[in-house]
């Protein structure tokens, strides 16, 4: 994949492609909590929540002399070569750089930044150039902060950007540094100038944001007139409405998506403005929730061309990123100072704090390979039936007789568990889908939401003849060159219980059909480690056919087989 990454990307109408005039999906993670420390990573409370509070908290608790060794320490082992390795070796072609103004301008005024701050920059960039990585640079905290909330380190909870023209002007002369010290790196992707401005109770400031955005843009161009200006709507980067007419001519839409629904009708606003703007699109951040919400989100990203970035590449304390710091002994004790407790001593504040730095080197952070297989859809890999393909009927799925929304409301069904969670996947009016489990409302605050919930009988149901298609790959990574399918399905009121059957096909060719047993849940083989099927690196398609009897199917399961 690393191959593509190659020259200048730009906007060419609704793609990205590379120097080479190749077209480039981006596929990559985010640094959360390096440059700007994000508390909810930290797992701290509230009066620790943005990286002023810590950073105060620190001081309290060391000195400032320490504090200031314990920062220098954090931002060089936060992200090093190795993060950057591995990154690459996992299959991403990007990384999205969050940079905080207070991390890198000097205090007063004119703006200047920290040289030694910058050279971390540039250090990232230079080794994303040796592995092949482009780089997003993304102000997440701009001067005032374009926020007013703790994710951009506000100082007052105000969006003190747009209430203050001295901010202003330091963000569009930090954009200015910026542009000009990377006008020549190609590796750098775009800018992305500002991350998440104005959360809906502010919106009263939207009017204000594309005006903001168009002197960004023209201070960047007097010195930099080749990388691609990313921007990003209202609202947690979800309110478009903002975008009126193109400010650029080669520019790239952001938006964010969490814990709503990982389906086409929650992003067709972004869609129909692609189409309408003739630009490509980007879902810049999101994560932050289970490994089955990924396999859906990032695939229905894929199947629409649109590139993405998972949120993020690792934190404490957790199993939905692909790396967990592990939490220090006594953490606790950091914990209950913030929320009016005891003070720990120095001594004991600095060997927690100190174990904290230590743990953070990806070499000592405990992996989970299963995030990053479920955003790839790589082999092996669980994959919930819910999410079948997302490129619409004859490619993704048939459906021989069409239920749609007011038909479905007026049927009279038995099944206590139908009529109870019956829902749709989309709302196109082509197709019925049958759903255990409840979906959240739609959160976008980081660390603010509940992950998508599923249950264990959460499923879709396939009537005589139709069919779904799932798309995997498998890489030269994987743990083999050959694969064996596990399904997880059930027979729907046959009277003959051999009478139904489910039929795979693996990139066109029949598998062995699979008899399913009615009226019960079972997993079975479409071919086992006996019957392996060897596949090549790349992509490949399951097709799944119900004959003889409805079948419900809950999930499929691409294993590795074990040389």
């Amino acid at each position: 994949m690393q191959n593509e990454v190659n020259g200048f990307l730009r906007a060419d109408g609704q793609k990205l492609v590379n120097g080479e005039g190749q077209e480039v999906l981006l596929r990559g993670v985010g640094f959360g909590s390096w440059m700007l420390p994000e508390g909810y990573m930290w797992r701290f409370p509230a009066g620790g929540d943005r990286p002023r509070r810590i950073e105060r908290m620190i001081v309290e608790l060391v000195g400032e002399a320490k504090a200031d060794e314990f920062w220098d320490l954090y931002y060089d082992r936060y992200v090093t070569e190795a993060d950057i390795q591995q990154i690459a070796a996992d299959g991403y072609n990007s990384v999205r750089v969050p940079i905080h103004y207070r991390f890198l301008l000097e205090e007063g005024s004119p703006v200047r930044c920290k040289e030694k701050r910058l050279k971390l920059i540039d250090e990232v960039i230079a080794w994303c150039r040796t592995h092949r990585l482009y780089v997003v640079l993304d102000l997440h905290g701009a001067p005032g902060g374009q926020t007013g909330a703790n994710i951009d380190d506000s100082e007052h909870d105000q969006p003190e950007l747009f209430m203050k023209e001295e901010h202003q002007q330091a963000t569009i002369e930090l954009w200015r540094i910026l542009a000009d010290r990377y006008k020549d790196e190609w590796i750098v992707a775009g800018y992305d100038l500002l991350n998440e401005p104005l959360p809906e109770w502010f919106s009263q400031y939207n009017p204000l944001v594309m005006p903001l955005y168009r002197d960004i843009i023209a201070a960047i161009r007097e010195v930099d007139d080749r990388h691609m200006i990313i921007l990003e709507g209202a609202h947690w980067a979800t309110d478009w409405s903002i975008f009126d007419v193109p400010p650029d001519d080669n520019l790239m839409l952001q938006f964010h998506k969490y814990w709503n629904n990982p389906d086409t009708e929650s992003i067709q606003k972004f869609l129909d403005k692609q189409q309408e703007w003739q630009v490509p699109i980007y879902m810049g951040e999101g994560g932050e929730n289970n490994i089955n919400w990924y396999a859906g989100a990032f695939q229905l990203y894929e199947d629409h061309n649109i590139s993405w970035n998972f949120w993020t590449w690792k934190k404490m304390d957790t199993d939905n990123s692909p790396f967990s710091i592990d939490k220090p002994e006594g953490w606790h004790l950091l914990v209950a100072y913030l929320e009016g407790g005891a003070k720990p001593d120095p001594e004991t504040a600095e060997r927690i704090l100190w174990t904290y730095l230590d743990h953070m080197k990806i070499e000592n952070c405990k992996a989970y390979p299963e995030v990053t297989r479920s955003l790839l859809r790589r082999a092996p890999v669980r994959i919930p039936a819910i999410f079948y393909g997302y490129k619409g009927p004859g490619i993704s799925y048939k459906v021989n007789h069409p239920v749609n929304r007011s038909q479905a409301n007026d049927l009279d069904m038995q099944d206590k568990e139908m009529r109870r969670c019956l829902g749709f996947r989309e709302n196109d009016g082509t197709d019925i889908r049958f759903i255990t489990g409840q979906r959240t409302t739609a959160n976008f605050q980081h660390g603010g939401g509940e992950p998508w919930q599923d249950d264990e009988k959460m499923c879709v149901q396939l009537e005589v003849d139709d069919w779904l298609a799932y798309d995997f790959t498998t890489g030269p990574d994987s743990e083999a060159s050959s694969f064996f399918f596990l399904i997880r399905a059930f027979g729907v009121g046959s009277p003959d219980p051999a009478i139904g059957k489910l039929q795979v096909d693996l990139d066109g060719k029949h598998l062995n059909p699979i008899s399913i047993i009615t009226e019960q849940w079972a997993v079975y083989r479409v071919s086992d480690e006996r019957s392996a099927v060897s596949l090549s690196p790349g992509s490949h398609r399951l097709v799944v056919t119900a004959k003889g009897c409805p079948i419900r199917i809950e999930w499929l399961e691409i294993k590795c087989s074990k040389p």
